[in-house]
């Protein structure tokens, strides 16, 4: 019996958990590595079920083995954080934490998982075994995936699989490519200092403002010049400060931003030249520096039979449900993963048709709720076509 007829049958019964799920763990967000009740609440619910899960050694985020000890073992994850951002969408179940909420999805990928689980834990024989994976800390470069992996999550896997919310896409529909889905993300801030000194004499000292000024367009314009614009590096500043008076030349200044690329190989070799460049543009204006370069995460490289696989299982759906997409500019930290074992993410459209495509991260994010069973859809289907292969 196709593993379909158990998804449909629990999601007849459990919908309205699923939902209730959802809207509680959106209603309690917590940040990364500080998902103590998140992780709770989805260990008992488990629990209750007969499952065993297992709790990380940080204490938040938590895996659970399904299925008999087949040779082939797949993993399923989720990410549980949320972000320092205050949600503004005034839906009945908005954030009661202030300062955080789920405006990344989170929220929805977690209770999909959990809705996956409970729908294959009513299989009576799986073809494959199955790890979930609800993983802590995404948002946080280089991300909790790292954690996970040193805590032996892929112990064993021979696949992994993840989907992630896309406000862009419309609900029922499910996207995918092989090769890069997303791109790598580094963070870094340059802190610049001067003697400081009267700004009607400049050539007594480091102008530092100019100095400011000259990294923020000759870093990007260099890296346009060093780096091949078919990789898509892109540099933009989110943050620049310095001084406090219209006729005094600070001694103190910073600057920061983030630098993305399409290219692993490119972003391998990003920190090298960016130090280069900086060190370079500063120079001849005896402007002091340090650079604080933070590595973050590779591209999420979809491998190809891993891709088939997914694609399938969105097909599985129904005729409509698998939709096209393209290499996008965030990162994501499921690719530490895909280092270590081969996969392939999806992206899940959440938009319901009406009013405007809302994006991740902004403080008026909210999806269609009819998203989550095509969510539990399509995990549930990856079981049965990874069987296949």
């Amino acid at each position: 019996m196709s593993l379909s007829v158990y998804t449909e049958s629990w999601l007849a019964a459990h919908y309205d958990d699923l939902v209730a799920w959802r809207r509680h763990i959106h209603r309690h967000p917590e940040l990364g590595r500080q998902e103590f009740a998140t992780t709770q609440f989805v260990a008992d619910r488990l629990a209750d079920a007969g499952l065993n899960p297992k709790i990380l050694p940080g204490g938040t985020g938590l895996t659970c083995d399904i299925g008999p000890e087949y040779r082939q073992r797949i993993a399923l994850r989720a990410d549980m954080d949320a972000l320092p951002m205050t949600e503004r969408t005034g839906a009945p179940y908005t954030s009661t934490v202030p300062g955080v909420s789920h405006a990344c999805g989170h929220d929805a990928h977690t209770a999909i998982l959990l809705g996956a689980a409970l729908a294959l834990n009513s299989v009576p024989e799986l073809p494959v075994s199955v790890r979930l994976i609800f993983q802590p800390a995404e948002e946080l470069m280089p991300g909790g995936a790292l954690d996970a992996i040193s805590a032996g999550v892929l112990s064993s896997v021979s696949r992994i699989f993840a989907l992630h919310c896309d406000p862009r896409l419309a609900v029922g529909r499910v996207a995918t490519t092989p090769g890069p889905i997303t791109s790598a993300a580094d963070s870094l801030e340059i802190t610049l200092h001067s003697p400081g000194g009267h700004t009607s004499r400049p050539h007594l000292t480091g102008d530092l403002v100019y100095g400011l000024g000259t990294l923020i367009t000759g870093v990007p314009g260099v890296l346009s010049r060093r780096v091949d614009p078919r990789h898509s590096t892109v540099m933009v500043w989110g943050a620049v400060n310095a001084g406090v008076a219209a006729n005094a030349i600070p001694q103190l200044g910073t600057l920061a931003g983030t630098v993305r690329t399409a290219s692993r190989e490119t972003w391998l070799e990003l920190e090298a030249i960016v130090a280069e460049t900086i060190s370079s543009l500063l120079g001849p204006l005896g402007i002091a520096h340090s650079l604080q370069y933070n590595r973050g995460v590779p591209p999420v490289v979809n491998e190809e039979v891993s891709t088939r696989i997914m694609m399938h299982a969105v097909e599985a759906i129904g005729p409509d449900a698998l939709a096209d997409t393209r290499q996008s500019g965030g990162g994501e930290d499921f690719s530490w993963y895909l280092e270590e074992v081969p996969g392939a993410m999806a992206r899940l459209g959440t938009w319901s048709g009406r009013g405007p495509q809302l994006d991740l991260h902004q403080p008026t994010f909210d999806l269609d709720e009819r998203a989550l069973g095509v969510g539990v859809r399509t995990m549930v289907n990856l079981v049965e076509q990874s069987a296949a292969f």
